[in-house]
């Protein structure tokens, strides 16, 4: 039972890392700290999306999974609905360059949009 928590646990975090990466760029248009801890997680989901690298965090799931007795795909809340949308069937190579894409274009936007905000305020004399 142990293990089957922690792979939850694990799935949790990697469903959180995930919601990070793809909207963690406004929060840094509230704090600019964050921009420290997400510029480097949208770094990292990139190159995992675009050169087909498996994350540690799915190796980690797996093997906890695997310690529980379970498969990779659990039959409670969590490994039903979450298990599906991070690890869907199907999931080609395309789909996940395709990924990599709409990570870059998302948060892009937003970076683009915190960037003239600043371009604004300084040419204003704000800070």
């Amino acid at each position: 039972m142990p293990a089957r928590i922690a792979a939850d646990a694990v799935l949790l975090l990697h469903v959180a890392f995930i919601a990070f990466v793809m909207l963690g760029g406004f929060l840094v248009l509230r704090s600019r700290r964050v921009m420290l801890l997400h510029l480097p997680a949208i770094a990292w989901a990139t190159f995992v999306e675009s050169t087909g690298t498996i994350c540690p965090l799915t190796l980690l799931e797996n093997r906890l999974r695997a310690a529980a007795g379970l498969s990779g795909h659990g039959d409670d809340f969590v490994g039903h609905y979450l298990l599906h949308a991070i690890y869907p069937d199907g999931l080609t190579r395309q789909t996940q360059m395709w990924l990599a894409l709409a990570v870059i274009v998302v948060n892009a936007a937003v970076y683009g949009a915190l960037i003239l905000s600043l371009r604004g305020r300084l040419a204003d004399g704000r800070r």
